[in-house]
């Protein structure tokens, strides 16, 4: 039985890892097309935003701590993490967030210096003007909160509540529960507004979910799209190294370019 030569199975082997790797390369090199050719502004759906508005110096507000008093008077406030003035549709709002429910169990282990679990976060909103508390964001005051922050807001289409999405869903990873705001136009775009936070989130529109579809691709991460030291993706990666040797080595064992100046090597 005549023995089969190694470039045979250089060759064989060259040839099953550039089919298995050949899809994901283009999906590499079509997902670096629409990366470069798009501009990554765009992508995050600034040009779809109104210009940022600022408050009046000379507007009235009561003091923070009127609204920090009036917030411990009410509930459990262990520290407070920030207090931030903000615009809820055209109301000048503080913007509370503490922590309340206890330490967690690194903070006991310190001595209870140190403040609860980020999970144990609260909100709390209050007129800046009056000093007077605000509930989370209801559907009618998270539509003027998304209007207020399209350049040209269309007629919009469809309001929902979210209290959870999916890893696979395009408002992943951030604060919840939050408005979905969609519009008719432009481009299919929903603006997301956090009822707690009372503040908008971003904007999510066909050129954004393109781009989005094409990066999941491109990280092979097809559950939060982010992680790039998945297994899936380092597998890929040392194959594809495998196959770009392979090649090399199937050059030089099959090149007649490369066997002349062997026979003159052996010959002098």
């Amino acid at each position: 039985m005549k023995l089969k030569s190694k470039q045979y199975y250089i060759r064989k082997s060259h040839r099953y890892l550039g089919l298995i790797l050949g899809v994901q390369f283009l999906f590499w090199t079509i997902g670096g097309l629409y990366f470069s050719w798009n501009d990554i502004d765009e992508v995050h759906g600034d040009h779809l935003r109104s210009e940022k508005k600022h408050f009046p110096a000379s507007m009235n507000m009561v003091s923070p701590q009127l609204v920090l008093e009036n917030l411990q008077a009410k509930s459990q406030v262990d520290s407070v993490l920030s207090v931030q003035l903000i615009e809820v549709a055209g109301v000048p709002t503080y913007q509370v967030r503490y922590f309340s429910g206890g330490m967690d169990h690194a903070a006991h282990e310190a001595g209870g210096h140190m403040p609860a679990h980020s999970g144990n976060v609260k909100v709390q909103l209050a007129n800046a003007e009056t000093g007077e508390f605000i509930s989370p964001l209801s559907e009618d005051v998270a539509v003027v909160v998304a209007k207020n922050q399209m350049a040209n807001p269309i007629k919009v289409e469809n309001v929902e509540y979210l209290t959870e999405v999916g890893s696979h869903h395009e408002y992943r990873g951030r604060p919840l529960p939050a408005w979905a705001v969609t519009f008719s136009q432009p481009d299919n775009c929903t603006a997301y507004v956090s009822a707690e936070l009372g503040t908008f989130q971003t904007i999510r529109h066909n050129q954004w979910r393109v781009f989005d579809f094409f990066w999941m691709l491109h990280t092979m991460d097809y559950e939060g799209r982010d992680n790039f030291g998945n297994i899936l993706l380092r597998a890929f990666s040392i194959f594809g190294l495998f196959t770009v040797l392979s090649g090399f080595v199937l050059y030089f064992v099959s090149s007649p370019s490369v066997r002349k100046v062997k026979k003159r090597v052996q010959k002098a």
